[in-house]
């Protein structure tokens, strides 16, 4: 056997595409390193968040309980972002997220970080060095991924839907096989496009210490 071929044996390679939220446990099987939630935006909410201008794009990051998401709230105050259904759409859903990583997770506490990118933010494939992570782009070209045997760079690389979460495994994940797959942000600079990208790590360390 190569050294290919057993650093594929040893490595997770697997991507679950499921239906519905109730179906991302598919994350927790060994084969798995990312599963992503297949849904279609709301055709108003992305006209209204496409549309938004870019300061008033809420941002922010924090660490907090997962009950305690709304949060979000004061980010689009800060942001100035127009008090609107959608607006409360955008609480709503990242609340929802928020609450079923951290139940998949088994976390009390959630790291979260809404961010407006118009750079080429983590333009390098990677691994982060977390245990896990859920990211959501709801505005602009999603999160770009591939399978590498070798830590090379993906020979083909796959982009998330706008709107799809995916969920990653990181190098902290504690259990084998190892993630073979990576992943970035889209290039986007000098395009004059502005991502709004959600991201959720589960914190443990807050807990060991209560």
């Amino acid at each position: 056997m190569s050294l290919a071929q057993e650093i594929v044996k040893d490595a997770a390679l697997g991507v679950a595409v499921v239906d519905a939220p109730q179906e991302l446990n598919a994350f927790l099987k060994p084969g798995n390193a990312a599963t992503i939630w297949r849904r279609q935006p709301v055709s108003s909410f992305q006209s209204w968040i496409d549309r938004l201008a870019p300061e008033h794009l809420p941002q922010g990051r924090i660490v907090l309980r997962a009950a305690a998401m709304r949060a979000l709230t004061e980010f689009c105050a800060l942001a100035q972002t127009p008090e609107s259904q959608e607006r409360e759409r955008l609480i709503d859903d990242v609340t929802a997220l928020a609450h079923m990583f951290a139940e998949l997770m088994e976390a009390q506490y959630l790291r979260l970080r809404l961010q407006a990118v118009t750079s080429n933010a983590c333009r390098k494939f990677h691994v982060d060095a977390i245990t896990a992570r859920l990211v959501c782009t709801y505005r602009g070209a999603g999160t770009q991924y591939g399978m590498s045997t070798d830590g090379t760079d993906p020979s083909r690389v796959f982009a998330v839907a706008t709107g799809a979460p995916i969920l990653l495994r990181g190098s902290l994940w504690p259990e084998e096989p190892a993630s073979g797959l990576l992943h970035r942000s889209p290039p986007i600079e000098g395009t004059g496009e502005t991502r709004l990208v959600l991201v959720l790590d589960p914190i443990f360390e807050l807990e060991e210490e209560e």
